[in-house]
Order: structure tokens, then sequence, then C-alpha cells
């Protein structure tokens, strides 16, 4: 491992101790000196993030990475409402999760602490970065940052912006670095005694790799395959509208849909969502059963089923009912998120109830699987494993939790059969 990253993870430790160690009021701060610095960079960041798409034009990128690339002035705008959102967010660090009473002086208080070194590696979205540092500023964590190399000016403006908040407020401006090269990624994986979490944004072969290169826990999920469940109590005009958004809102999108799943009683009805979809731009990959109601779709084949497109491309699949529709979902999918259209009460609970997702909706588009959308104010990305935190991660899946012990010179030999009792008493919290 080299000296340069373990120089890096040092001092991400020491900031971090002290950024986690200051009143809130001091957090506050350095997250309205970032919305005040985006707002007013936002000509240069749009400019640098210009130079980084013509770039990638020139070498070819691919259009669905092109989108993920673009940090237009819309996007800044929700990315400052972001940044707004968690300034004025209570504070929740060192907050009691509760407090016991052990004895007569003697208390023990479970708080909330961060986590501690974040390494983030992810892939073409410069809004990322301000995601990602805005949560960890928040929640008292320092961040190593690694983006794609088709990122890397927008990148390196955006984390000017993250270093000179943190500046601004007198704190170490190592509690957010770039990491600009693979190499120095690769060296980081190393430093599971100084880096605590990483988090992997990015493809199936990014996320996978990088569970297989390191010893630190990697939270995160390697495929967004999403379903949409239309049951044979679906309201027509909100499956069209439903159907949609979920599939051309942001197709490259890890929430987007990727297999619409229909009712074979709802089939007769399905031309108009079908329609709609094709005049959208979507291309169809249907079933032979759902082919004599979309004509314009072609064979589907075996392997597009729990295949992530990342496109304009669906995948239809024909189901006999609400059981064979979680099936396929719990077979196929990537517990990620997954949604009904149902009129019918009982449908809409028994999907909630049974489909076992990281999101599950009944009556809303995939795409609101988003921190931002969830009030969580950003996200620093969308886990769907079990342990820790599921769903999108914004503060609290950040933070850990520590023992605080306060007595007034007690033992425990003065405890046990014969002698003082403990009394576990439960205390209110702050």
């Amino acid at each position: 491992m080299s000296d340069r990253s373990l120089k890096m993870a040092e001092a991400a430790r020491r900031a971090q101790r002290r950024l986690g160690s200051v009143p809130p009021a001091t957090r506050d701060r350095v997250l309205e000196r970032l919305s005040t610095l985006l707002a007013e960079r936002r000509g240069a960041l749009v400019d640098e993030n210009r130079r980084d798409l013509e770039q990638a034009e020139a070498d070819g990128v691919a259009a669905p990475l092109l989108g993920r690339l673009e940090l237009s002035d819309s996007k800044l705008t929700t990315l400052i409402e972001g940044v707004d959102k968690l300034a004025q967010d209570r504070d929740l660090l060192g907050r009691e999760v509760r407090k016991t009473e052990l004895d007569e002086n003697l208390v023990l208080s479970q708080v909330r602490s961060p986590i501690g070194v974040l390494l983030i590696i992810f892939e073409s979205r410069p809004d990322a970065v301000i995601q990602i540092g805005s949560l960890a500023l928040r929640s008292g964590n320092s961040v190593l940052l690694k983006g794609g190399a088709e990122a890397l000016r927008s990148n390196r403006a955006l984390i000017g912006c993250l270093r000179d908040a943190v500046a601004a407020e007198g704190l170490d401006a190592d509690a957010v670095q770039e990491v600009e090269d693979r190499r120095a990624a690769q060296a980081l994986l190393e430093h599971d005694r100084l880096i605590d979490l990483v988090i992997p944004r990015g493809s199936n072969e990014l996320v996978r790799a990088i569970q297989a290169a390191t010893k630190i826990p990697v939270l995160g999920h390697a495929d967004g395959v999403c379903h949409l469940y239309l049951d044979s109590s679906a309201d027509l005009e909100t499956a069209v509208r439903l159907a949609v958004d979920s599939k051309c809102d942001y197709p490259s999108a890890c929430n987007a849909v990727e297999t619409l799943l229909v009712h074979r009683d709802f089939l007769p009805r399905f031309g108009p969502v079908a329609r709609i979809l094709t005049e959208a731009g979507v291309e169809l990959r249907a079933d032979r059963e759902a082919r004599a109601f979309c004509p314009q779709a072609v064979a589907v084949a075996e392997d597009d089923w729990g295949r992530e497109y990342g496109a304009l491309i669906l995948a239809i699949r024909t189901v006999g009912d609400l059981d064979e529709a979680i099936d396929h979902i719990h077979h196929y999918g990537s517990a990620h998120t997954d949604a009904i259209v149902a009129a019918d009460p009982e449908a809409q609970r028994r999907f909630l109830n049974n489909v076992d997702s990281a999101s599950v909706f009944a009556n809303a588009s995939t795409r609101f699987a988003d921190g931002f959308r969830y009030g969580l104010g950003a996200e620093v990305g969308i886990s769907t494993g079990r342990i820790h935190a599921r769903g999108p991660v914004g503060v609290e899946g950040l933070l850990t939790t520590r023992w605080l012990l306060e007595g007034s010179g007690q033992i425990v030999g003065e405890y046990g059969p014969g002698k003082r009792a403990l009394t576990h008493r439960p205390l209110p919290v702050d």
C-alpha cells in the first residue's frame, strides 16, 4: 500500500474526529456556506461540466452515461435545495437513542455517532459529489471521493466547493478529499483500519469488483432490476402514467422500471399502455401472450428477465395472479424497488407486505425511490443489503452508536448475589 494513500486515510481520520466533535451549529454553518458557494459558482460549475461532456462525446461515451454525466442548471438547483434542507434538519450527532439507570448515580446512554471515514467510488454522476459530501458533513463523517475520469473537471470543481465550505468554518478541509486515479482508490481499499465503509455507486461490475477487493464493509447495490406489476384491478389511466414515468423519466437511473408484469385479465386493456410507451420511444420485448395485445413488441428472450437495461427498453411478462408476479420479482429482481398498480386494497396490501425489496410501492412510480424525494435531503446511495441500512441511505444510514457510562466510583465487584442489584430503570431521552 502506498505512502500517499496511507497519508490520505490518516488525514481523513484526523479531520473526521474534529468534524464529528464540534457543536451542531458549526456543521449547520458548513452546509449553509456550501449552499452559498454552489450558487455563487453556478456558472463556473456548468462550464466545467460542459468541458467534460464535450470530451466524453468525442470519446464516444454511450448516451445513457452522457445523461448521468450532465450537470444541468436544474440539477444544480436540486442539489442546492438538498443542501439547504440538510442545513435546516436537526443534527443527530450525540442524540440519545436510549438511557438507562443501572444504579443510583450510574447512568448508561446510547448516543448516535459518525461511522468515521467513508470511501465513495462512483461513475459518471458529478451531482453525487454534493449529495454524498453534504450527507457526510451533516453526519460528521470524512469522505474520500473517487469519481469517473469522464467527470474529472466537474468533480474537482464540486469537491473544491465542499473543501472551501469546511475550511471557512475553521475545520480541516481534509474531511473531504478527491481520489483522482484508480491506483490510489485500489490502495485505499487496503486500509481497513482507517477506512470504515466503502460505498460504490455504478455498474454491477464496479460493485462486485470492489466487494472482492477489500476487507472493508461495502454498502450498496449491484443491480437496479425494478418491476411494475399491473394487477387485474388496475385503473388504465394510472397504469399508463406510472408505466411511462417509471420507464421514461430517467431510463438510466437504478430506480427505473425494467420489467412490466401484466395480469392476464388486464391484457385486453393493455393496448393503450403499450402504444403510449412505444410513442415515448420505448422498445417493448414481450412474451407471446402479451404480443397479441401489443403487436409492435418484439419477442422477449429468457435473458431479458432480470436484466438492467438502463435504456428505453422494457421487458413484458404475462402472469396469472399476484402470487406469480411476486414469485417473478423474487426470482429475477434485485430487491431494489418494485411497485403495483391496483385499485383493489387487498392486492395492494398483499404486495406491500410480501414483496421483499428495499422499497415497495402501491400506485406510485418506482422513480420515487430516491433520498431527496424521501425527504432525506440527498442520498449516498441505495442499499439492497439487509444489514445496517436498506433503501436510500441518508444521514441516519451514516451513523452508528456509542455507549456512554457516567458513574460515581462504582465497581463491578459491588454487584451480584447477596450484594447490590442493578436497577436497569429506563430514563427519558433528550
